[in-house]
């Protein structure tokens, strides 16, 4: 009888390099046994990326194996701003559709890949084109910004997008003392807080942000050596509990930098453990919350992506010309 452990001593053995380094990499977030048994799943992902020219682009809320075969991880700017350099012919993108969409946008001439079909997100199903036409009527010659989490429809209908890493900057680079800001009422409210600018705010809010609260938050403040830090889409009561404020990629920054022996992350669960991957001398506490949307993508799911060329991300012309303006004019702020 082959039990087990003895399938995963062959996967080792049979995958012994480059797996064991990643075995020895990710050892106090992912247990070996699960490494050895998604290395075969791991060795045809590479090899089809060669078979295509593909590279893999993977948000900061994909689980640390994910990440693993990314060619990139990062935040949505960074992400953005990756795809638009990126010398490859197929990219395969490990995150949420709006995150798809936009790399498209940057990329009209590349096969973009969605790798779930499935994948959307709560703050993009919260408002469409038609919405924002009513608010940019009742707020005339108000400029509207739009988070990068939206469709290509809803860009479309800007005059500038932007991230929760840059929000703030683009705000204030428009120089003008009220904006539209949608579709994230909490963000908006931490732009209005660090910018001075008058924001209209549009009432959408993520699913995963929105479940922390600030009452559960201050029992953590006991432990005095542990750093909390927060996502802007967090609602403000559960920001001002936190040290600090700030993107999926200043928080790894903030990490990497000042490396507190403590942190908490109020934000994506995987956060922790990609962040732990890079900073494994740091404890976390995690009452974190899961984004459904994220985990639809698996390392089987990027073997389909890559095997069959599917989810293929196409945006009519037009719509996209429409919408590649206000993604280029962020990208010119920084």
């Amino acid at each position: 009888m082959v039990t087990r452990s003895g399938i995963i001593g062959a996967l080792m053995n049979a995958h012994a390099h480059p797996y064991t380094e990643l075995a020895a990499r990710l050892a106090h977030v992912v247990p070996a046994a699960e490494i050895a048994l998604a290395a075969p799943l791991i060795a045809r992902i590479e090899a089809l990326k060669a078979v295509h020219g593909a590279l893999i682009l993977a948000h900061n809320y994909q689980t640390p194996l994910v990440s693993a075969v990314a060619d990139f991880t990062g935040d949505s700017l960074a992400m953005a701003q990756f795809a638009l350099e990126a010398p490859a012919r197929t990219l395969v993108v490990c995150g949420v559709r709006f995150m798809a969409e936009t790399v498209k946008l940057l990329c009209p001439d590349k096969r973009v890949l969605l790798s779930a079909e499935e994948a959307g997100c709560s703050l993009a199903d919260s408002i469409d084109a038609e919405a924002v036409r009513a608010v940019r009527a009742a707020c005339p010659g108000v400029p509207a910004v739009a988070y990068i989490n939206t469709s290509a429809a809803v860009k479309a209908e800007v005059d500038v997008c932007c991230t929760s890493a840059n929000a703030v900057r683009v705000v204030r680079a428009l120089g003008v003392p009220r904006v539209i800001m949608l579709p994230d009422q909490h963000l908006a409210g931490f732009v209005a807080q660090e910018s001075g600018v008058e924001v209209v705010a549009w009432g959408g809010q993520c699913e995963v942000h929105t479940r922390f609260d600030a009452a559960d938050i201050r029992a953590f403040r006991l432990d005095a050596a542990v750093t909390i830090l927060a996502h802007p889409e967090c609602p403000q009561a559960v920001r001002a509990e936190a040290d600090f404020v700030g993107s999926t990629g200043a928080m790894a920054k903030f990490l990497s930098e000042r490396r507190p022996p403590r942190a908490m992350l109020l934000t994506e669960c995987a956060m922790a453990d990609n962040v732990a991957v890079q900073c494994p001398d740091i404890q976390f506490v995690r009452p974190c919350n899961l984004c459904p949307h994220m985990k639809a993508t698996t390392l089987e799911r990027v073997v389909q992506a890559l095997e069959t060329l599917t989810v293929p991300i196409e945006i009519d012309p037009a719509l996209a010309t429409r919408a590649r303006r206000p993604i280029a004019r962020m990208l010119e702020i920084g």
